[in-house]
């Protein structure tokens, strides 16, 4: 069986087999995570781009930067050399040999890296000179537009362009961007508060403000409107932490309280009208979840992340049901029916039958 019939399988068994053979002492013919030694056990993997089941890229603390292109068996360091103080806390991948990543912090300390190379050289594009910017979460429409999202600054998100790839990049002026709510701000939390689906479609996560929101964008970041959705806030460890959208219409948000051992209820919503309405999941997931992904050409399986498990919505995320309890802080799938996860302690595993 090749990798992507395995792949096939594995993705359409998931979705069938019932809640109890998943757990950790769940049937061996039944899908689950299996975790690739990576080698880096003291890095929190928060970043991860999926280029097919072959292929990934992981990006965490004390500035690792790892890939793999043999399904996980091994990995390459691939770090930018004296970026061992960064949070690195996205990348965003193209292919093998193109990657950008993003760090997060304030002032300086946010920085985009890109290289072409698989990661032997990478070149710094970015340092952001403003220390009332913090720059969260960055995605890609294509293989030469992105936008990356800092927390407000003057009273709005700012919004970072670029048309060529991440070589280079621009502010947006924030006369389009509504005004932000207070103590409302993104989650770094696993690369997805910022994601895009299609040519110009973008949508922006919140929290730490009394209401929740998700702010969409319909030509590449210039213009936006903002939407509240029915995932608690009202705290600055509250909010929606991750999107993601399988189309321009139909999207999902997890979220909740990161605040360990607290119960987050209600903590995952869904669109089928690109945004401008959030329901809430009737069968939310058990716990805080800050990561989430559909599966490949699915219209209706998803898989939502966080440390205490992950759980799967067949249909379209009105209900989840958890089908692990690894810890993982986020999660991205291939078309080829790639599905990675990444976390804490070096913590990297690929869906397998």
């Amino acid at each position: 069986m090749t990798a992507a019939a395995a792949g096939v399988a594995a993705l359409a068994a998931l979705t069938a087999v019932p809640a109890q053979a998943h757990g950790p002492d769940g049937e061996k013919s039944a899908p689950h995570w299996s975790l690739k030694d990576t080698g880096a056990p003291d890095a929190r993997f928060r970043g991860l781009a999926a280029v097919s089941r072959d292929t990934a890229w992981v990006a965490g603390s004390l500035g690792t930067v790892l890939r793999t292109t043999d399904g996980g068996r091994t990995w390459r360091d691939v770090s930018p050399p004296g970026a061992e103080e960064l949070q690195f806390r996205d990348v965003e991948a193209f292919d093998a040999r193109r990657a950008v990543v993003l760090a997060i912090g304030e002032g300086e300390d946010s920085r985009v890296y890109r290289t072409d190379d698989g990661g032997t050289t990478w070149t710094e594009t970015f340092r952001n000179p403003d220390p009332r910017a913090f720059y969260d979460c960055v995605t890609f429409f294509d293989h030469r537009h992105g936008l990356a999202m800092s927390d407000p600054v003057d009273g709005k998100f700012r919004i970072l362009s670029t048309r060529d790839g991440g070589r280079s990049w621009t502010v947006l002026p924030d006369t389009g961007m509504p005004p932000a709510l207070e103590g409302e701000a993104g989650f770094a939390a696993s690369g997805q508060c910022v994601v895009s689906s299609g040519p110009k479609d973008v949508w922006l996560a919140t929290g730490g403000a009394h209401r929740a929101r998700v702010l969409h964008s319909a030509d590449r970041g210039r213009t936006w409107t903002a939407t509240d959705t029915p995932i608690p806030a009202g705290d600055p460890a509250r909010g929606v932490f991750a999107l993601a959208f399988r189309d321009r219409h139909h999207g999902l948000a997890v979220g909740g309280d990161f605040t360990p051992g607290l119960p987050s209820p209600d903590a995952a919503a869904r669109t089928a009208d690109g945004g401008r309405t959030w329901r809430p999941s009737a069968g939310s997931p058990p716990a805080y979840r800050s990561g989430a992904a559909w599966l490949p050409h699915s219209r209706t399986a998803a898989l939502a992340v966080g440390p205490t498990g992950t759980d799967l919505t067949t249909d379209g995320g009105r209900t989840w049901r958890t089908v692990d309890t690894g810890s993982y802080d986020t999660v991205d799938c291939t078309p080829d029916q790639g599905c990675w996860a990444a976390g804490e302690k070096g913590r990297v595993a690929r869906l397998e039958q």
